[in-house]
């Protein structure tokens, strides 16, 4: 431990030297610790629980309570108002200041004004358009002074008018057993994270219906989930939130008309609980599968009934799911019938139409809104393309994943195309990500770094000797963790380090965080894997290395040798790492009901999570070369066995002038073509996935055969090989690999020439070996082609392929 971090100390203190150095670029320091807040007495139900929110994490952070009135007091003041309220809560000697501000001839909902007048008299006026506009004015004011105990600070003089450029900019709570944190909160979490979107700009509540694609409870919930959704409704009525019900159709024939009746009186009863409800989301599919002509139809009985009792509620529904000919069906009847009771249409996932052709294709009085997974790292809609496989392996689908670059990037290119957003989440690992596009839905321009350092600022506090920048820039690292191959990527240690400092100087207060433990825990974790994955490459290597070098004179020794050297240690590896990472997922199930572990905290399942139950699963192909060594070990005759020990050694080896591609691996695909790469295609219609299975190599399974190369519905995976010789015949050899489900797979040569029909793995793995046309290399370039079926809907995945050798044939 003591090796490690003492490893890294330069780059530490380059980290600190840059923090200090920011932190005196502020020449503005205006103290507001003992302020007064001024409201008008005919403030609404919203504005006053707006300045209850203000006054209430001030003092919260601070320990001072701020005093509130009516009528100017002695300064420093905080103003909070509506516009159109504020020049008469001023002070005579400040309202010249105030009328200077330049006002405009419309005023745009949710938008404000906040404005620092100093002189003899020092205001802080806080003026919103409306009611919102006080809300979101308030919250801005929270993200920029910096609160210690007893002091709040504004380090920089605020004069600014601003409204949100997209007008729904919204999350999805899950009550539900299958998130990784909501199914443990009360109704008061649910408040303080409704507030906390608040202050960062976000206008809209989704919940999911108590029926879904899930478990009818959850053994975590402190409440039955009817009750607690009432109470986030209400709670999102007092902040003057959108209140949006996400209810997927989930019966499997609502052709039938008993199924749709019994879906309307069921509908109807949830309608008539809740006090209130903004707009009503129907999902195609994922949960839920039905043909768009009933869909529409039943969405359309439930839209009367919905407006029964709530008449102003909006009508949304998404084409997830949908084949290729629904797809048609969908846009014949928007075209021809222009429905009257749709407000507009979602893009979400397992959608096989991208966003823009959506747009293209349905009628443009109809708006579209982005439902973005912001939870999940794969096997999702938005995954990670290129992510090591260690991470994989461990860290799994939903792991504590800010990406703020990432997130900015993927919303910047569909931010022309929608007309707001609602983020599909699982509970909060992906709270940075929730704020980053709060932050880029009020501005698209708005840049991840100010994002950062406004959560810093505002969740976190100066730690230790460290200002607010420590944490902002610590979470860039933690993203660049991620970036490229994990064996040389040396700047996970240098973020641990950072992490590391700033727990050590971290208060008690801050050390009970869940934010500040979030990073924490995703810093051990990375780090803990980097050197596990050191560690174990190196054992691997040794082991091979052994073997390779047996003859028939020591193949027994050679075993015996090869097994001590891929053995697990006696006790893991950096333990005080590793015990800090089951101390931190400890607290996170403490301070916010985060669920780590299956075991430990009750999660779902491993891949809603629970990488802690993975901590230690195996980097290498230690249990496979373990099974392989322990049946060489039982051949008596010495060639046999020499054989079978040079077979494990050179499972890769494709022979002289051969290719071994481990697809799935991005060191190790030099064949794979990429496609268009992410940023050109967040949606990775035609770029392709390195994906892995829900598989664990502890099982006796290599490495190779769990990552895979994937591309979603129609798109090929596709290789390349050039310069090779035109006078060989070669032979390939395939591993289809991947998760269970499978689809028919094709592979074509050079567009032109079968080498397989379509084929269904009934095996997993499944190894197979065809011949390659010599006519198909006689031009030195060899152009390989799976397909799976065309049209298929669900989530466009299936089509995997996990290892190819290209190997040449003895002349």
């Amino acid at each position: 431990m003591h090796d490690l971090v003492s490893a890294h100390l330069f780059p530490l203190r380059r980290f600190a030297l840059i923090v200090f150095v920011f932190s005196t670029l502020s020449l503005h320091a205006a103290d507001w610790t003992r302020a007064t807040v001024v409201t008008p007495r005919d403030s609404t139900a919203v504005e006053q629980k707006a300045v209850s929110m203000l006054i209430e994490e001030a003092a919260r952070r601070t320990g001072e309570s701020w005093k509130t009135t009516h009528s100017a007091a002695d300064a420093p003041l905080i103003i909070v108002g509506r516009r159109s309220q504020i020049s008469s809560l001023l002070p005579v000697e400040a309202r010249s200041q105030w009328a200077s501000t330049p006002a405009k001839a419309s005023l745009p909902t949710e938008g404000f004004t906040v404005k620092e007048i100093t002189g003899n008299i020092r205001v802080l006026i806080i003026a919103g358009n409306d009611s919102r506009g006080v809300l979101f004015g308030v919250g801005y004011v929270l993200r920029k002074i910096s609160f210690t105990k007893g002091h709040a600070e504004l380090s920089e003089k605020i004069d600014i008018t601003t409204a949100p450029q997209y007008p729904v900019r919204g999350h999805q709570i899950g009550y539900r057993f299958k998130n990784n944190t909501y199914d443990a909160w009360t109704v008061s979490m649910f408040e303080q994270h409704i507030r906390d979107l608040a202050v960062f700009g976000n206008n809209s509540i989704q919940v999911i219906a108590p029926e879904s694609d899930d478990e009818k409870t959850s053994p975590l919930y402190p409440a039955p989930a009817l009750d607690t959704l009432i109470g986030i409704c209400k709670a999102s009525m007092a902040y003057g939130m959108d209140f949006d019900l996400y209810y997927p159709e989930m019966a499997k024939d609502y052709s039938n008309p008993a199924t749709v009746q019994a879906e309307l009186v069921k509908s109807e009863e949830l309608f008539k609980a809740f006090p209130h409800i903004d707009a009503f989301y129907v999902p195609g599919g994922d949960p839920g599968h039905t043909e768009p002509k009933y869909l529409l139809s039943l969405v359309e009985k439930q839209a009367a009934i919905l407006h029964k009792y709530h008449p102003k509620a909006t009508v949304w529904i998404s084409a997830q799911g949908f084949k290729e000919d629904w797809y048609s069906e969908f846009y014949e009847i928007l075209r021809t019938q222009h429905p009257h009771y749709i407000t507009g249409f979602f893009v979400g996932p397992q959608s096989r139409e991208s966003f823009a052709s959506q747009r293209a294709k349905i009628p443009m009085q109809y708006k579209l809104q982005a439902y973005p997974d912001i939870a999940h790292a794969m096997h999702s809609q938005l995954p990670l393309p290129l992510w090591d496989t260690a991470y994989s392996l461990s860290e799994g689908r939903e792991p504590m994943n800010p990406r703020p670059m990432d997130e900015t990037e993927i919303y910047r290119y569909f931010a022309k195309l929608h007309s707001g957003f609602i983020t599909y989440s699982e509970g909060v690992n992906d709270d940075v990500n929730k704020m980053i596009w709060d932050q880029l839905g009020w501005s698209a321009k708005s840049e991840p770094i100010d994002t950062l350092r406004d959560y810093s600022r505002y969740f976190i506090g100066a730690v230790g000797q460290y200002n607010t920048e420590a944490f902002a820039q610590g979470i860039l690292a933690l993203e660049r963790n991620w970036a490229g191959p994990l064996l040389t990527n040396s700047g996970v240690n240098e973020t641990f380090t950072q992490f590391q400092q700033m727990e050590q100087s971290a208060s008690p207060e801050q050390l009970r965080n869940w934010r500040f433990e979030s990073a924490l825990y995703r810093a051990y974790y990375d780090v803990y894997t980097r050197n596990r994955l050191l560690a174990q490459t190196s054992q691997e290597q040794q082991a091979l290395s052994i073997l390779l070098a047996a003859d028939k004179a020591n193949s027994m020794t050679a075993i015996h040798n090869a097994e001590k050297a891929i053995a697990l240690p006696a006790s893991p590896i950096y333990p005080e790492i590793r015990t800090r990472i089951f101390s931190l997922a400890d607290n996170l199930f403490r301070d916010v009901g985060l669920q780590l572990s299956v075991k430990k905290y009750g999660a779902s399942g491993i891949e809603r999570g629970a990488n802690l139950d993975r901590v230690d699963v195996d980097l290498n192909d230690r249990a496979w070369m373990l099974h392989e060594l322990n049946a060489a070990a039982k051949i008596a005759d010495d060639t046999l066995r020499l054989e079978a020990i040079h077979k494990i050694a050179r499972y890769t080896d494709p022979g002289p002038g051969g290719f071994y591609d481990d697809l799935g691996d991005i060191s190790h695909e030099p064949h794979l073509v990429l496609g268009h790469g992410w940023k050109g295609d967040p949606q990775l219609y035609n770029t392709t996935i390195n994906g892995i299975a829900d598989k664990i190599p502890d099982d006796n399974l290599r490495v190779s055969w769990i990552n895979y190369a994937e591309t979603l519905y129609d798109h090929p995976i596709e290789m390349i090989y050039y310069n090779l010789d035109k006078t060989q015949h070669y032979r390939i050899r395939i591993t289809y690999g991947g998760e269970d489900y499978t689809v028919p797979i094709r592979l074509v040569a050079n567009d032109t020439m079968e080498i397989h029909a379509p084929l269904k793995r009934d095996t997993n793995p499944k190894i197979v070996e065809y011949d390659i046309p010599q006519a198909a290399t006689a031009t030195g370039t060899l152009d390989l082609k799976w397909t799976r079926p065309n049209g298929i809907g669900g989530g466009g995945r299936g089509l995997q392929v996990a290892e190819v050798w290209l190997m040449p044939q003895t002349k």
